[in-house]
């Protein structure tokens, strides 16, 4: 599976200065646009998170992907970080709506009885998704981020929670878990800031062992403020390990502000963790990525498989684009999706699509691009298309400043089985600061670019935006693009800030969309039974 826990919040979020160049706009909803200055902590109840299945649910299951009642269908989540509880701005909601020709949908927030703790405003529950047979009875969990979230006295400390699936739906088995820093050393435990949750992935491995990997690239280490780390825990035997970039055989090491955890994706084979303040060599907030085995080696470490920055000063005549410049952001978005090709008897390699919004295209300040790479299973990494940008041949559009191509990026395989074809593997680009035309006609519009992983842009490649394709008007400040998600049926794109009264939508795509296709489903609050309210609906989808 993909997973990636991508997009922020608003007024409680730490900017860097405007100055820096690292937003270039100020953004109303920064769920994908900003990212954030975000060790050790105890999770509380690992035993019961990955231990026996609860008897209730065993066996009535049918073990699919994001299937939270086991009926075979798929559903989806679809957060409202910024939705409003009671009166509390900011507590955050999450939509979970069930497959099915004849739908039906729960809100889950805070406040409901069977949901850990309490509602907090601007604690954005829900900004960060991922899902996982957690519990091994067959049923899909949702995992929940509120990076936001107080623990105690510690103020944006974080928490996550485990939401269990079962025959009846979420909230009607086993009792959901609550995941915090609390209970190691004062040094260790709940800080101000530490963001914990801020990005989630997770799932089964290829050896039936389930794992979820939370990110708190808040956290402080002796290396300085925001270095950052990430929380690995597995079941059969449990672990639950910190990882940070001063862990044995990580590449590189912690300093200030490299967000190590800022971003999260994986496959059953592997999980890439992002860090898009990584310092290369000095150029600030250049970024970085790191791949993982979800599997413990002699050090009792998920273990590393590489760690990959640009080139700190490309030569002479090779693609200046590559090189690490301050505020690039290699990492800030994520998505992988398992890879066969034709000397392998099944998929043991994994394709990853990286962001790098910031990326000057030349001349052009923050226009974005996107690096395309294959895992293969002997620890190498294949360079697909490590400069995929709006100036490519046939791509859609020119590079402009702040387009931000790469902020968001999703990667599917829908024969993951099969040798995989230009077909059957596909990647897109969020594009959410791209403009109508060259005279700005309806700023920050967005958009979304759709086209084969394994060939060069051409004829097949789609283009999506308010307007074409993507439903509604087009007006100013859309950012079509600022949250994507990956199924092999669809391609799930949310638009948080639509024309019109509606408070977001979400559209589902067939990937074998042509440019301007319409979508084949919508999901809007207060249509086909879901709840009329929310803030910045379809912030986060899975």
């Amino acid at each position: 599976m993909a997973g990636a826990g991508q997009g922020e919040g608003t007024d409680t979020i730490r900017r860097e200065p405007a100055a820096a160049g690292l937003w270039g706009k100020n953004y109303r909803v920064g769920y994908s646009i900003a990212w954030l200055a975000v060790l050790g902590f105890l999770i509380t109840a690992a035993v019961a998170l990955f231990g026996p299945s609860a008897a209730s649910a065993a066996g009535t299951c049918g073990g699919g992907e994001s299937d939270y009642n086991g009926d075979g269908l798929r559903d989806t989540a679809i957060a409202d970080p910024d939705a409003t509880v009671g009166t509390k701005a900011g507590s955050g909601a999450v939509t979970v709506v069930y497959g099915g020709t004849t739908a039906t949908s729960v809100q889950i927030q805070q406040d409901l009885g069977w949901v850990p703790g309490d509602a907090e405003g601007k604690a954005q529950f829900g900004r960060s998704l991922t899902h996982g047979d957690l519990n091994a009875d067959g049923c899909s969990d949702l995992v929940v981020g509120a990076p936001y979230k107080d623990v105690g006295t510690a103020r944006d400390s974080g928490s996550v929670y485990v939401l269990f699936g079962a025959p009846g739906g979420l909230g009607t088995g086993p009792a959901s878990a609550t995941y915090d820093q609390t209970g190691v050393t004062a040094s260790q435990g709940p800080e101000a800031g530490d963001l914990f949750g801020f990005a989630l992935t997770g799932g089964t491995t290829s050896t039936a062992l389930p794992f979820l990997v939370i990110g708190s690239p808040g956290e402080d280490t002796a290396a300085g403020a925001d270095a950052g780390v990430i929380h690995y825990l597995s079941g059969k035997p449990t672990a639950n390990v910190v990882v940070s970039q001063d862990s044995t055989g990580v590449w590189d090491a912690s300093e200030a502000n490299d967000r190590f955890g800022a971003s999260l994706a994986s496959t059953d084979r592997y999980f890439t963790v992002g860090s898009p303040g990584e310092s290369i060599p000095t150029a600030a907030f250049a970024g970085a990525i790191h791949v993982f085995r979800p599997s413990l080696n002699t050090s009792g470490l998920p273990d590393p498989v590489f760690g990959l920055g640009q080139t700190p000063d490309a030569p002479a005549g090779t693609d200046k684009d590559l090189s690490a410049e301050p505020y690039d952001r290699f990492g800030t978005s994520l998505a992988m999706a398992p890879h066969r090709i034709s000397s392998e008897a099944s998929a043991l390699g994994a394709v990853l699509a990286v962001g790098v919004p910031g990326e000057d295209i030349g001349a052009v300040t923050d226009a974005g691009r996107v690096a395309l790479y294959r895992v293969n299973p002997d620890k190498t990494l294949t360079r697909t298309l490590e400069n995929l940008n709006q100036g490519v041949t046939e791509m859609e559009g020119d590079p402009a400043a702040g387009d931000f191509f790469g902020q968001q990026v999703a990667v599917v395989n829908t024969a993951p089985t099969q040798v995989a074809t230009a077909a059957t593997v596909k990647v897109a680009v969020g594009v959410p600061g791209k403009e109508a035309s060259a005279t700005a006609e309806h700023l920050d519009k967005g958009g979304v670019q759709i086209l084969p992983f394994d060939a060069n842009p051409g004829p097949t490649d789609a283009w999506l935006d308010p307007g074409w394709g993507i439903p509604g008007v087009p007006e100013h400040q859309m950012y079509a693009g600022t949250s994507l998600a990956a199924t092999p049926q669809s391609l799930l794109v949310g638009v948080v800030n639509p024309s019109g009264d509606t408070p977001g939508s979400v559209y589902a795509f067939d990937w074998t969309v042509v440019s301007g296709g319409a979508p084949t489903r919508t999901f809007a609050p207060g249509q086909d039974g879901l709840p009329a309210d929310g803030t910045a609906f379809g912030a986060v989808v899975r």
